[in-house]
C-alpha cells in the first residue's frame, strides 16, 4: 500500500480515528525524519565497488545491506543513492564506461555467510544513480557478478549465486540483449549450484569464464563442492559452453568455490583460485584451455573459501596478483609465493570487493567488513574514508545518562558505545564512540545503576563485564557444571539482566544461566530448553570441501531470554530450533509453548522475545524461518494468559520482509514497532494494521529496537546502516491512544520532551574538520516542540516522502551553530516565496506564545509552515524575549530579529512553561519541562540574582539603543538636508553646509563615544577601545557565564558599565538639548527654496 500514499494520502487520513485500517500517511510525517547517528567509525560490509574509468574521482559503493554509495570525489564525501528501493542488499555494481551514466545493481551479497542477506533482482540507472528502475531477475535472491559488453551495452550479463538455504532453480548465469528487458539463463548446472565468479574476456566480449559453485547453508552447516560447481567457458556469449576439468589440468574430483582473473596485459593468462580436495591456484596460458598448478601452499591457498577465495590481477603485469582473504596479499611472480600488502593492522580484515584502475594500477579500492579502503601508490599506503555509516548491529541498547548512550555489537566489528546526541556544537564525530570489546560484537547490555560497567559479548558465547573508561575487563562466561557437559552457546547467545536484583544477569546456551554477583558465579536454572538434535550438533565438521568451525553454525541453543519486569519469576525463552519456553517459578520447572502458536512453523528461529511492560501475562514473540529456503514471511505472535493462547500479530500481509524484532511502546500500549528485513513498521492499532516507516530511514534490516523512556526516543538498530534515533515519538503515542482523532483537529500540538539549559561546549579533536570528517546528525538545542496542520481536503498531494537525487548540501546560513542541526527556528525555505506571492500563507500565520507559571508571556516565535503540511517541528532555544540591540554605525537592520519573529533574550529559569501555538485561526497547547544543566550544581538563588544583574546590563543596554536611534535620526536628518541644500541658493546656504557638516562631526563623535572608533582604512585588525558598548559586553559575558554565585569582580564590572553608561547619555542628551537644538532653530528660520512645498520641509 505505501506506493500509493501519494495519492491517497488525503483518504488514509480520513480513515483514521475510524473503524477501518489505521494506516499512516507517511508523506505528512516529512519532518519527523529518523536520524542517523552513525556511527561510520567501524563502517561495515561492503561487497561490490565500481568506479568511472575516465574520471575514478566518481565511485560507487555496494554495502551487503546497506545500499548504494556514490562519491564524486574521490572518496572524500559518500551520499546513499539507493534508499528509495525495496531492497538495499547489495551484491554487484557495474558502470558502463562506454556511457558512464548507465549503472547496473545486482541485488543480495555474494558470499553466503551465517548473517546473508538476500535481493529482490537487478536494477538500472540512466543518469548517474539518480533515479533506478527495476529491471527483473526478481526470483533470483542474489547476484554476484554483473559484466557489460563494451562493444554493446545492451548485451549484459548477470551472474547469479542464488539462495543459499535451499535449492533454487533460478540460480545460474543470465543474459539480456535489450538493455534489460527480457532475460535468457544461458548456463545453469543444477538447483544447488550459482555463479560464484565470472569475468568477460578483454579482448573478445562474446568470451566469458565463469565458475559455478554448488553450496548450501542451514542454521547448523555449511558445505561447499559437488557435481554441480565447475569452470565454464563460451565464445559465442553463452550458446555454447565447455566445462574444464582433470584432463586440462585442473584438480580431480568435485570443485568447491573458484575465484577467477584475468590478465588485461596478457589476456591469454588467466588464474583460478580452485576449492577441490586439495585446494590450489592453477594458471593457464592460452586462455583457459590448459591449466597448470602453481602452488598448493596451504599459507596460500587454505583461507575460507566460502567467504573470500578472490584474486586479482595487476592490469599492467600479468605476475602481479592480489588475494583477498583476511588481509590482502600480492603476489610478484605469478603466484608461486606472496607477501600481505593490506595488514590487518592497517585495513579492516575479511576483504569482499575489490577494484583496481585498469590504466592505473596504482589506484587501488578494496572493500571489507569494515568499510571501504583506497590506495594510491598499489597498496604501500592505505586511507579510509570514514563517511560510510554501514554498521551491521546485531542488538541496540541505551542508557540513561543525559545525554544518553546507545550501545550495540557489531557483524566483525566488536562491541561499541556513542552518544544519541551530545551537548557539543555540530554533528557526532566518529571519534565520540568508544569500542568496549573486540571479536564479532553482540549485545551490550550497560548496568543500570551505572552505565560506567556493563557486559558485551561476542561470537559464540564468549561474555566479558566491562569498565569502559578504564578498558578493563573480565570474563563473565558461565562454564559446564561437570566434563561431561559441553555448553552450546549460539553465534549470537541471549543475554538479559535480572530486573529484581542489580547485581542479577540472565545467560544462556542450551540452559538458562543466572548470576547473582554480575557474571563472577553462575547456577543453571533449566534442563536443555531446545530440541538437543544430535544431527544438528555436527558444527565443528561444517564447510565441505574446507572446514570453516568459527561457531556461525552452533545449533540447538537459546536465542533470546526475557523476564519479566511485572512479576518475579516469569522468565521466557526463545530457540534456534523454534521452542518457546516459559517458567513462572525462577526456572524450578518450564512449559514448552510452541505448539500453542498458530502456524508457527516446527523448527523456525525464535530470534526475541519481550515481555510486556503493561501485563504480567503478555509477550510477544518473534519468529523467522527462511533459513529453510522456502519461507520469508513475518511472524511476531502475542499471548495475554501467560502463552496459553495465542494470535498472530504480524504476517507476510501486513509487512515486508521477515522478522527481525518488536517493540511495544512502554506507555502507550496500542503502539507498536517491528522490525523486518526491509525497514522499520509502525502500527497504532496493537498491530491490526502496519505502515513502513519510510522518513529518513531507508529499507534495511532492522535487528533490534529499544526505547530511551526519559526522552521517549525510539533507537533502531540496523543491520547495514548502524543507528537511527526516531525522536521524541509522542505524537504516536497520541494517535495511538485517540486512534487517530489527532489528525481530525486542524491544529494539533504534542508534548516535547524535557529540556536542558544546557552548555554547549566546541568539538573535542579537530580544529578545522574539512569534508571527510563524518558527522551524524545531533539534536537541535532547546524544546523541540511537534505539531500537526490538518491539510484541507484542496490541498494538492506532496511528493512521495522520498526522493531518488541526492541531497543538496546544506548551506552554513541553515544549520544551527550549536548542533550541526538545521535550525528548526527559521523559516523554512521550501515553496516560500511561491506561498507568500500566491497569498497562501502569510509569514506570521503560525505562532508560538511561551508562557512561564505566572501565565506572562515570555517568548513569541513565528514559522512559516512546510507548504505539504501535516507533522512538523519548531525548536524554541528556551530564551526569554530579548532587548533590541544597538544599530551598528551606518544605519542597517534595526530590527535583528532572531528566531522568526522578536529578539531573543537570556536563558529562562528551570522549570514548566506552556506552549501556545496557533495557525490560521486554530489553537492548541500543551506543556514543556525545562531542566538545569545535569552536569552542573544548580541553586536558584544564584541564578536570580544573575538574571537580576541582567537586568541592569538590559536597561543600560536599552538607553543606548535609543541614544544611538536618535543620533542615526539626526545624521538622516543632515543627509536630507545636504540633499536639498544642493537644489537650494542663497546667501545662507554656505553657512548651513558648514553647520551641517558640524553636526554630522558631532554626531560621529557620540557614536564613537559609545560604539568605539571605526577603522577608516583598509585592512584588518581590532581597535581595543574602552566604550560603554564593550563594557556592557564584557559585564554580560562574565554574568551570564556562570551558574555560582556573583563575585566582586562581576558586580564592579556592572557597576562600571552603569557608570560609562550614564556619562555617556548625559554628554549626548545635553549634544541634542544644545548645539542640535541651536542648528535646528536655524535650518527652520532660513528662507530657502527648499521650504517652499511645506511637505519637503526637513523635520528635526
Amino acid at each position: 500500500m505505501m506506493k500509493h500514499l501519494p495519492k491517497l494520502f488525503c483518504l488514509s487520513l480520513l480513515a483514521l480515528g475510524q473503524a477501518q485500517a489505521q494506516t499512516l500517511p507517511m508523506a505528512q510525517f516529512n519532518q519527523m525524519k529518523a536520524r542517523s547517528i552513525g556511527p561510520g567509525v567501524m563502517s561495515g560490509r561492503v561487497t561490490a565497488i565500481d568506479a568511472v574509468v575516465s574520471n575514478p574521482n566518481i565511485m560507487y559503493v555496494g554495502a551487503a545491506s546497506g545500499g548504494v554509495w556514490k562519491s564524486e570525489n574521490g572518496g572524500t564525501t559518500f551520499t546513499p543513492i539507493f534508499d528509495e528501493q525495496p531492497n538495499i542488499n547489495i551484491g554487484a555494481i557495474a558502470v558502463q564506461q562506454s556511457n558512464p551514466s548507465v549503472v547496473w545493481v545486482g541485488t543480495g551479497e555474494g558470499n553466503p555467510r551465517n548473517s546473508v542477506n538476500m535481493g529482490n533482482g537487478i536494477y538500472k540507472s540512466i543518469d548517474g544513480g539518480r533515479t533506478w528502475k527495476h529491471m527483473g531477475l526478481d526470483k533470483t535472491f542474489n547476484i554476484h557478478r554483473i559484466a557489460i559488453d563494451p562493444t554493446n551495452p545492451d548485451v549484459v550479463y548477470a551472474g547469479v549465486i542464488g539462495l543459499p538455504f535451499g535449492d533454487h532453480p533460478e540460480r545460474g548465469l543470465y543474459k539480456t540483449t535489450n538493455g534489460g528487458q527480457s532475460w535468457e539463463r544461458v548456463l545453469f548446472t543444477n538447483e544447488r549450484s550459482g555463479v560464484a565468479e565470472m569475468f568477460m574476456d578483454v579482448s573478445n566480449p562474446n568470451k566469458l569464464v565463469v565458475a559455478m559453485w554448488e553450496h548450501r547453508r542451514t542454521g547448523w552447516d555449511f558445505t561447499s563442492g559437488g557435481p554441480g560447481s565447475g569452470l565454464y567457458i563460451t565464445y559465442d556469449g553463452g550458446k555454447t559452453w565447455r566445462k574444464k576439468g582433470a584432463a586440462d589440468g585442473l584438480p580431480t574430483g568435485n570443485f568447491g568455490r573458484l575465484g577467477l582473473a584475468q590478465s588485461r596485459s596478457m589476456p591469454s593468462r588467466i588464474y583460478a583460485l580452485v576449492e577441490a580436495s586439495k585446494n590450489g591456484l592453477y594458471r593457464s596460458d592460452d586462455g583457459g584451455e590448459k591449466w597448470a598448478k602453481v602452488t598448493e601452499d596451504p599459507s596460500i591457498v587454505t583461507n575460507r573459501a566460502f567467504y573470500f577465495n578472490e584474486i586479482y590481477v595487476d592490469p599492467k603485469n600479468e605476475n602481479r596478483i592480489y588475494m583477498l582473504y583476511q588481509p590482502v596479499s600480492v603476489s610478484e611472480d605469478g603466484g608461486k609465493t606472496f607477501t600481505v600488502t593490506a595488514s590487518m593492522d592497517a585495513v579492516h580484515a575479511d576483504h569482499q570487493a575489490f577494484w583496481i584502475h585498469p590504466e592505473n594500477p596504482n589506484l587501488i579500492i578494496d572493500g571489507n567488513d569494515g568499510g571501504l579502503a583506497i590506495s594510491r601508490d598499489r597498496g604501500k599506503t592505505w586511507s579510509f574514508p570514514e563517511s560510510l555509516p554501514l554498521g551491521q548491529f546485531y542488538h541496540i541498547n541505551v542508557d540513561n545518562e543525559v545525554p544518553y548512550n546507545v550501545y550495540g555489537g557489531l557483524q566483525d566489528n566488536g562491541s561499541w558505545t556513542g552518544p544519541g546526541y551530545t551537548f557539543t556544537r555540530g554533528g557526532l564525530r566518529n571519534y565520540y564512540w568508544k569500542s568496549v570489546q573486540g571479536g564479532d560484537g553482540f549485545d551490550v547490555v550497560p548496568d543500570p545503576e551505572d552505565a560506567r560497567f556493563g557486559y558485551a559479548m561476542s561470537q559464540g558465547g564468549s561474555l566479558a563485564r566491562y569498565d569502559k573508561e578504564t578498558g578493563r575487563s573480565y570474563i563473565a562466561k558461565p562454564t559446564a557444571p561437570d566434563l561431561k557437559t559441553k555448553l552450546r552457546f549460539n553465534w549470537n547467545a541471549a543475554i538479559a539482566l535480572d530486573p529484581f536484583n542489580k547485581n542479577g544477569v540472565f545467560y544462556a546456551s542450551q540452559y538458562l544461566h543466572q548470576s547473582a554477583d554480575e557474571g563472577l558465579t553462575w547456577q543453571t536454572i533449566s534442563p536443555d530448553l531446545t530440541r538437543n538434535n544430535p544431527a544438528q550438533q555436527k558444527q565443528m565438521e561444517s564447510g565441505g570441501l574446507s572446514l570453516d568451525i568459527t561457531s556461525a553454525e552452533n545449533h540447538n541453543t537459546i536465542l533470546t531470554v526475557a523476564p519479566s519486569t511485572l512479576e518475579k519469576g516469569v522468565i521466557w525463552v526463545g530457540t534456534d530450533d523454534g521452542h518457546v519456553q516459559l517458567t513462572r517459578d525462577g526456572g524450578k520447572t518450564w512449559t514448552n509453548l510452541r505448539d500453542r502458536l498458530p502456524g508457527l512453523p516446527a523448527e523456525a528461529w525464535i530470534p526475541q522475545i519481550t515481555a510486556s511492560r503493561h501485563r504480567a501475562g503478555e509477550a510477544f514473540v518473534v519468529a523467522n524461518h527462511y533459513r529453510f529456503g522456502k519461507d520469508f514471511s513475518a511472524y511476531v505472535y502475542r499471548t495475554t494468559d501467560f502463552g496459553k493462547t495465542w494470535s498472530r500479530l504480524v504476517d507476510g500481509k501486513k509487512v515486508r520482509g521477515y522478522s527481525h524484532s518488536f517493540l511495544q511502546d512502554p506507555v502507550q500500549p496500542n503502539l507498536m514497532f517491528t522490525g523486518t528485513e526491509h525497514g522499520l513498521w509502525v502500527s497504532i492499532n496493537e498491530g491490526k494494521d502496519w505502515t513502513q516507516w519510510t522518513q529518513g530511514l531507508p529499507s534495511v534490516p532492522v535487528l533490534d529496537l529499544v526505547m530511551q523512556e526519559r526522552e521517549a526516543d525510539l533507537v533502531i538498530g540496523t543491520f547495514g546502516r548502524a543507528v537511527y534515533v526516531l525522536d521524541n515519538i509522542r505524537p504516536l503515542r497520541q494517535l495511538a491512544a485517540t486512534g487517530g482523532k489527532a489528525l481530525q483537529k486542524p491544529l494539533a500540538v504534542f508534548e516535547p520532551a524535557e529540556a536542558y539549559l544546557a552548555t554547549y561546549a566546541s568539538a573535542p579533536g579537530y580544529g578545522s574538520e574539512a569534508d571527510n570528517l563524518y558527522q551524524a546528525a545531533n539534536k537541535p538545542a532547546g524544546a523541540t516542540v511537534t505539531y500537526y496542520i490538518k491539510p484541507k481536503a484542496s490541498t494538492p498531494a506532496p511528493a512521495p516522502a522520498r526522493k531518488a537525487a541526492p541531497k543538496k548540501k546544506m548551506a552554513a546560513s541553515e544549520l544551527n551553530k550549536e548542533t550541526g542541526e538545521r535550525m528548526a527556528t527559521r523559516l523554512p525555505s521550501r515553496d516560500t516565496t511561491a506561498a507568500l506571492a500566491a497569498g497562501r500563507v502569510k509569514a506570521d500565520s503560525l505562532t508560538l506564545r511561551v508562557f512561564d507559571d505566572q501565565n506572562k508571556l515570555i517568548r513569541t516565535l513565528r514559522q512559516l509552515p512546510d507548504s505539504t503540511l501535516g507533522f512538523q517541528r519548531m525548536t524554541w532555544n528556551l530564551t526569554e524575549r530579548g532587548i533590541r540591540q544597538p544599530v551598528a554605525s551606518g544605519g542597517g537592520n534595526r530590527g535583528q530579529r532572531s528566531g522568526g519573529g522578536e529578539p531573543a533574550g537570556g536563558p529562562v529559569l528551570p522549570g514548566t512553561y506552556k506552549l501556545v501555538m496557533q495557525y490560521a485561526g486554530s489553537k492548541d497547547s500543551t506543556f514543556v519541562t525545562v531542566k538545569p544543566d545535569p552536569r552542573f550544581p544548580f541553586q536558584k538563588e544564584n541564578v536570580i540574582a544573575r538574571r537580576q544583574q541582567m537586568e541592569r546590563l538590559n536597561q543600560q543596554t536599552q538607553q543606548l539603543t535609543e541614544v544611538l536611534d536618535r543620533l542615526q535620526e539626526a545624521s538622516d536628518a543632515t543627509e536630507a538636508i545636504n540633499a536639498q541644500l544642493k537644489l537650494a541658493s542663497g546667501k545662507e546656504k554656505a553657512e548651513l553646509q558648514r553647520s551641517t557638516k558640524a553636526m554630522q562631526d558631532s554626531i560621529k563623535t557620540y557614536r564613537e563615544l559609545i560604539q568605539g572608533q571605526q577603522l577608516s582604512r583598509q585592512g584588518y585588525g581590532r581597535l581595543n577601545q574602552l566604550t560603554p558598548m564593550s563594557k556592557l559586553q564584557e559585564a554580560r559575558s562574565y554574568v551570564m557565564g556562570r551558574t555560582e554565585p556573583l563575585t566582586q569582580t562581576e558586580t564592579q564590572l556592572v557597576e562600571q558599565a552603569e557608570t560609562l553608561t550614564k556619562e555617556a547619555v548625559g554628554k549626548v542628551n545635553s549634544f541634542f538639548s544644545t548645539s542640535w537644538a541651536g542648528f535646528r532653530q536655524k535650518v527652520q528660520s532660513a528662507a530657502l527654496s527648499v521650504f517652499k512645498d511645506e511637505k519637503n520641509k526637513v523635520v528635526l
